[in-house]
């Protein structure tokens, strides 16, 4: 296991914490702070310890000027100040003699938050390419790095694998909550489930390569099926196609023919809209349909196989969850595995949106806050932003 920020001394020190305040903003407001609150723990527990805040988080893509003003930080700020109902200090730099100075003149449990760290990707890239100069100079400013944050381990940036070169390191409370969740999914109680949805295979191979052989059962819904529905033989109509996995899907296919649950019925239009479908048998596709959600015979052979689950693993949903005539298979399933007993994962991304919409969230064992980081922790890779974090 990882060093956390309780293996450090913090006291009266000057700790840089990596956020993912990456939140969804609209009309200047935050539209869901989820982000931010579970941020909340490693924050006040370095309070508690008297240190000087130092925060740092990514906002959206940076490409241009007008980037810079969809995806300033100052609203974080704002709502973080109200969360911990204590003053939070933003530095519109990420540079220079006003954050120098900011940091210079922080007294014991004063919190600052730095402007967006892609606002220096203009200058070529400097955060998401790794710059070491900028690192070296973002680690003068604290004695400790703290990276919390989940969402952006799988990126070599300047602002997590950079600062972790030049400073005693070590996770915080958020990552750690994640890896011990996530952990378990490799040794978890069984019977494991495993609900897969989402646009295509290729964004899953990693996954289905790691997981499939410690799963009992893989029920697959989403744009994804229909791809492993056209590798049986259906005709999947307009349906989303991942043709250059056909050969890998027929390969799985074979090899779990036990394991691996498709649907047997859907939800379809003859246009990618949001309007109501049509439910149809998964043999009944017309060649100008479009299959958008999974159908209710589907949803009942989901819940069946997973009546008697003790760990279920989910990542996407099994519908176009944007069109709300299509959210109905993804809730439906999310719904039923809050009634059963078993420890549910939601594996990142849109499957944690949906959770949300459905007010789900707070009866499910773990809801993680990443998405490719969540994927490739499960497949097994090594997450570039744990690399210089030493082990306990």
């Amino acid at each position: 296991m990882k060093k956390t920020v309780k293996d450090l001394n913090i006291d009266n020190k000057k700790v840089i914490i990596r956020c993912d305040f990456n939140v969804p903003i609209k009309d200047g407001k935050i539209t869901d702070d989820t982000r931010i609150v579970k941020s909340l723990p490693t924050i006040k527990y370095c309070l508690e310890h008297n240190a000087k805040i130092i925060l740092m988080s990514h906002l959206g893509r940076v490409k241009s000027e007008e980037d810079k003003v969809k995806n300033d930080l100052s609203v974080v700020a704002t709502r973080l100040s109200e969360l911990l109902d204590k003053k939070v200090t933003f530095v519109n730099s990420t540079r220079g003699e006003e954050l120098e100075q900011a940091v210079a003149n922080m007294n014991d449990g004063d919190i600052i938050l730095m402007q967006n760290t892609r606002y220096e990707d203009l200058d070529g890239k400097k955060e998401s390419g790794c710059d070491m100069e900028l690192a070296k100079y973002w680690a003068s400013l604290g004695d400790i790095f703290i990276n919390d944050a989940f969402g952006t381990l799988h990126r070599a940036h300047t602002s997590n694998v950079g600062i972790s070169t030049y400073l005693p390191s070590c996770v915080g409370l958020l990552v750690e909550k994640e890896l011990d969740a996530l952990s378990y999914l490799f040794n978890p109680d069984r019977p494991f489930m495993i609900i897969l949805g989402g646009a295509k295979v290729s964004d899953k191979i990693g996954l289905l390569q790691n997981l499939l052989p410690k799963c009992d059962k893989i029920l697959i819904g989403g744009g994804m099926a229909f791809t492993l529905l056209k590798a049986e033989g259906y005709n999947i109509g307009n349906s989303l196609l991942d043709e250059e996995t056909l050969d890998f899907c027929k390969k799985i296919l074979k090899e779990n023919e036990d394991k691996i649950i498709l649907p047997v019925d859907v939800v379809c239009n003859d246009k990618y809209e949001d309007t109501k479908g049509t439910i149809k048998d998964i043999t009944e596709l017309t060649d100008n349909e479009i299959g958008l959600d999974i159908g209710p015979n589907t949803v009942n052979i989901f819940k069946n196989n997973l009546s008697n689950a003790k760990t279920v693993m989910w990542n996407g949903p099994l519908g176009v969850y944007e069109f709300k005539n299509y959210v109905k298979g993804t809730d439906d399933v999310l719904t039923y595995l809050t009634e059963i007993n078993a420890k549910t994962v939601l594996g990142g991304g849109d499957i944690v949106a949906a959770a949300t919409a459905c007010n789900v969230t707070d009866k499910l064992y773990h809801i993680s806050t990443g998405g490719g980081a969540t994927l490739e922790y499960l497949e097994g890779k090594e997450l570039p932003g744990l690399k210089n974090i030493p082990e306990k």
